[in-house]
C-alpha cells in the first residue's frame, strides 16, 4: 500500500534527523533479503549503536539535499537501505559486514565518512581493519621496540664485560 504524504515527509524528516547525528552513513543493495534477515540485521546493528532505515530512493534523495559530497540514490541499483552509525563507524560498519559475509544478497554501495564520499571497495577495507584495541596494542609494541632493542644491547655489553673481568680474575 502506498504511503501519504504525511507518511513520507515523517520519513524524510526521520532521514534528515539521522543523517544530522550521523557520525557516518553507508548505503547498501538490500534487494533479496527476506524480511526476518532484515529484522536480525536490524538488531545487530542497533547493538553496534547504528540505525538502519529503508526507504524508497526519492524520499533519501529529498534527505541528502543541501548536503555536501553526497551520492544520488536514484543512481544507485536495487533496494537502498542507509545505515547509519552514531557513536563509532567502524564498529558498525562491521556488523554490517559479518551480516554480508553471511547474506550475499547485501551489497555495499557508497558511505559517508567524515564528510568524505567512499566508493565500496574503501568501505570493504574499512570493514576488514582489525578493532581498535589490537590497533592500539600494535602501536605501543612498534614503539616500544626500539627501547626494547636498546636494553638488549646496553645488557649485552655489561654482559660482555662481566664475562671479561671473570676470566681475567682466573
Amino acid at each position: 500500500m502506498p504511503k501519504s504524504k504525511l507518511q513520507k515527509q515523517k520519513t524524510v524528516e526521520e532521514l534528515k534527523e539521522n543523517l544530522k547525528k550521523a557520525k557516518s552513513v553507508v548505503f547498501t543493495d538490500i534487494q533479496g533479503i527476506k524480511a526476518k534477515d532484515l529484522v536480525a540485521l536490524r538488531r545487530k546493528v542497533k547493538e553496534a549503536q547504528g540505525n538502519l532505515k529503508v526507504a524508497k530512493k526519492t524520499l533519501i534523495d529529498l534527505a541528502l539535499e543541501g548536503t555536501e559530497k553526497s551520492p544520488q540514490a536514484k543512481e544507485m541499483n536495487g533496494e537502498v537501505a542507509v545505515l547509519f552509525a552514531f557513536e563509532d563507524p567502524i564498529r558498525t560498519l562491521k556488523s554490517l559486514y559479518e551480516f554480508s559475509r553471511t547474506h550475499e544478497s547485501l551489497k555495499f554501495i557508497s558511505g559517508i565518512f567524515d564528510g568524505l564520499l567512499v566508493g565500496k571497495d574503501e568501505l570493504l577495507a574499512l570493514a576488514q581493519l582489525p578493532p581498535k584495541e589490537e590497533l592500539l596494542a600494535k602501536l605501543v609494541r612498534s614503539l616500544a621496540s626500539p627501547m626494547s632493542g636498546l636494553i638488549n644491547t646496553f645488557q649485552g655489553n655489561i654482559k660482555g664485560l662481566i664475562t671479561v673481568l671473570a676470566k681475567a680474575k682466573t
